[in-house]
């Protein structure tokens, strides 16, 4: 998926000014954006030309997202430099500038010093007054992989003087705005009038767990503030029916999926091209790369006890429980529209 010709540009260099890397080697420096993860930010903040000063989410393309990639991907930090950006970024549409106008961080509670300046006709942005955010999941140990990559993005960068304090459960904003976390078991919060969601492994959301009726809820709440959601996942089992899998196969056009489905002709179960699919899964992380032969080792223990579970989660593809291919036309179909629009 190419980028979009008018996006608020302006979100995605605030995320590298301001989240920091949350663990490992690179803890504390600044986090940068590889391609892959760049365009389904610009995605996600898409224009539409015709959108108007003053608008929330009528001013974007796309009032969701959905992004499917395979374990180790990387998706739980991305998510988290989401929340910040939408817990005290430039993330709502501003007009389109004729050019040489300035966003400022200090006018905005942040002395980092940064400046971002706009081209003529780009679009501008300014942060939420009053954010409400959730970080949503089926279980605390799911939601803890955004929120425990969220803390320590904020705590090593300079977010710290902008949110000062980073609780266990709950993060409060500027402006009387906070960062809730809801699982399947705590869905007291439910209803509020949310401005961002971020909904985590939707393709096990389903209604015997209860969490279709919570995407339901949270996605009333984002309509009432003009906020939007974006949903993550691995690939899903289709005999199940999950949030995911509805969300991919509904005919909304306002939704931006990203899916970057393997080949469909390589066979997971071929040890050769099985690391061709790894390969291709992870090409556009640095991170993943580095460690393919230990994701590969897992993949082989996980293939003796649960391949059609290894297949989804590392191979990014849509398998049944007993190990059929989504049905037939599915993907092509949808890529199909996603390209002639």
């Amino acid at each position: 998926m190419r980028p979009p010709d008018l996006t608020l540009d302006v979100v995605p260099d605030w995320i590298e000014q301001h989240c920091a890397v949350p663990d490992g080697f690179d803890a504390g420096t600044m986090l940068e954006l590889v391609p892959e993860q760049l365009t389904f930010v610009q995605n996600h903040y898409a224009i539409r030309p015709t959108a108007k000063r003053g608008e929330l989410a009528q001013a974007f393309v796309y009032r969701r997202s959905q992004l499917v990639r395979a374990q180790k991907w990387g998706k739980s930090p991305l998510i988290a430099a989401f929340v910040c950006a939408e817990g005290v970024g430039p993330v709502l549409f501003d007009g389109f500038a004729e050019g040489g106008e300035l966003y400022r961080c200090n006018q905005h509670g942040c002395s980092c010093g940064w400046v971002y300046e706009y081209e003529p006709g780009e679009p501008m942005g300014r942060p939420w007054p009053t954010p409400l955010i959730q970080v949503t999941a089926t279980t605390e140990d799911q939601t803890d992989n955004t929120y425990g990559a969220l803390r320590p993005m904020i705590d090593r960068g300079p977010l710290s003087e902008v949110i000062p304090r980073t609780g266990e459960e709950f993060i409060r904003l500027p402006g009387g705005g906070r960062i809730d976390v809801v699982t399947s078991k705590a869905t007291s919060r439910l209803g509020q009038r949310v401005t961002f969601v971020p909904q985590d492994e939707t393709g096990i959301w389903t209604d015997s767990n209860g969490m279709t009726k919570t995407a339901r809820t949270q996605r009333r709440g984002l309509a009432g503030m003009g906020g939007r959601a974006i949903e993550t996942t691995n690939a899903w089992d289709p005999s199940e029916n999950s949030v995911a899998q509805r969300t991919f196969e509904s005919s909304a056009e306002d939704i931006n999926r990203d899916f970057r489905l393997p080949p469909a002709d390589w066979s997971f179960k071929d040890k050769r091209q099985r690391r061709r699919i790894l390969q291709f899964n992870y090409a556009g992380v640095p991170w993943a790369l580095k460690n393919l032969d230990g994701i590969e080792a897992e993949v082989n223990e996980m293939i003796e006890k649960d391949p059609s579970e290894a297949e989804r989660f590392f191979g990014n593809r849509i398998v049944y429980g007993a190990g059929s291919w989504l049905r037939d036309g599915l993907w092509e179909d949808r890529w199909a529209n996603a390209v002639a629009a």
